[in-house]
């Protein structure tokens, strides 16, 4: 007979970043200083969001009057559970800066050029095997002060939304064999290598389209010991 896994299995130590990551410079002036407060959750919190049947937002390349530009690449994967269960009908969210390494926001102050044709947003609904997918861009990598001289790997963000908006993950993916991961200290600030390398995603060549887009897959796992690290999650 099988046992059932724990639902809520927590990660192994040092799967997870921690929130004071001193090499990350950010994280001094952001990790609280004091013990968390927990905070009585409302009813909108415990049962909300409920997601409308919007269209689905998974072709980045044309997001404008003509095509984005640079290398076109297909990211997919499958959103799971301990044991590879899959999580059905769930919203996953994605941004990313262009193939320049720019973000369409205001604050962003690289000098690289924006692309009129490419938001760098994406969201998809996962099917019953728990699979999306996303036609987007090699994003680039862009400076960032840090440290001196310091760029932060290629990278997509992804967000993944629960049943109610306190159930909410975020984390990063990034691409094999960039040789600025070893010097990320965001990518760096998880402690355990088996778990930093579940954040890399794979080059699929079956995923990929001749003469058309790279393929690489990224799954995500929400919890036990094969868990994604994920940004501020305990």
């Amino acid at each position: 007979m099988n046992r059932e896994l724990p639902r809520y299995a927590r990660p192994p130590p040092g799967a997870q970043p921690p929130y004071l990551h001193r090499d990350y410079g950010s994280t001094v002036k952001r990790a609280p200083s004091r013990a968390l407060l927990p905070l009585q959750q409302t009813l909108s919190e415990i049962t909300g969001p409920r997601f409308r049947a919007e269209p689905e937002l998974i072709d980045l390349t044309r997001q404008g009057k003509g095509e984005a530009l640079g290398q076109r690449i297909i990211v997919a994967g499958r959103l799971v559970e301990e044991g590879g269960r899959p999580v059905r009908r769930t919203l996953v969210e994605l941004w990313q800066c262009n193939a320049a390494g720019r973000y369409l926001h205001g604050k962003d102050e690289h000098d690289a050029p924006l692309d009129p044709n490419f938001t760098g947003l994406g969201r998809a609904m996962t099917n019953d095997q728990g699979e999306y997918r996303f036609l987007t861009i090699q994003p680039g990598a862009y400076p960032w002060r840090n440290t001196y001289n310091a760029w932060r790997p290629a990278h997509i963000h992804f967000s993944v939304f629960g049943p109610a908006f306190a159930s909410r993950l975020v984390t990063q993916m990034y691409f094999p064999g960039d040789p600025l991961l070893p010097l990320d200290p965001i990518y760096n600030s998880v402690p355990d290598e088996a778990a930093r390398r579940r954040l890399v995603s794979a080059y699929d060549p079956d995923l990929s389209k001749a003469e058309y887009a790279l393929g690489y897959r990224f799954d995500v796992v929400l919890r036990g010991r094969e868990s994604t690290p994920f940004e501020g999650a305990r």
